[in-house]
């Protein structure tokens, strides 16, 4: 399943590779949410959003992001991956979350850094920024390999 984030972050970097001056660093990255060998993306409505996290909750997900780092035709990519377990969630809770934080912008329907990330995960097993979005630790250590031009 790591493919698919890489993939999509290669072609972010691609994207903008083209407006910079040769030599810069790109970082690009995207996040997929994975339930029994489903990507789930991001929600189209607050109904689907309701939808996704019903069915997250008392489960174990994967939250995948793919990362690209290039300078010149130098490349890094790799994907991180943190387990995730919900506890259940009541309907109540989660119309309210999603009625308040509205996350249509979030792979699998959630932001770990919101009310839900304090209420509604039991525990991770992983990088904690790799759910918010990034794995920092690793992006830092990774940054390291690439040479200057």
């Amino acid at each position: 399943m790591g493919l698919v984030p890489v993939h999509i972050a290669r072609n972010k970097a691609l994207a903008v590779k083209k407006q910079l001056p040769a030599g810069r660093i790109v970082l690009a990255a995207d996040t997929v949410v994975v339930l029994e060998g489903d990507i789930i993306g991001k929600p189209k409505d607050r109904d689907d959003a309701i939808d996704i996290l019903t069915r997250l909750a008392g489960n174990q997900h994967e939250v995948i992001t793919g990362v690209i780092l290039s300078r010149g035709e130098q490349e890094i990519a790799f994907a991180d991956s943190t387990a995730v377990y919900f506890h259940e969630l009541t309907k109540a809770q989660i119309e309210a979350y999603v009625d308040k934080y509205k996350p249509y912008d979030k792979a699998g329907a959630y932001a770990i850094q919101e009310w839900i990330g304090v209420v509604g995960i039991r525990c991770i097993e992983g990088d904690f920024y790799n759910v918010m979005g990034l794995p920092v630790s690793r992006v830092v250590q990774e940054l390291g390999q690439l040479t200057a031009c």
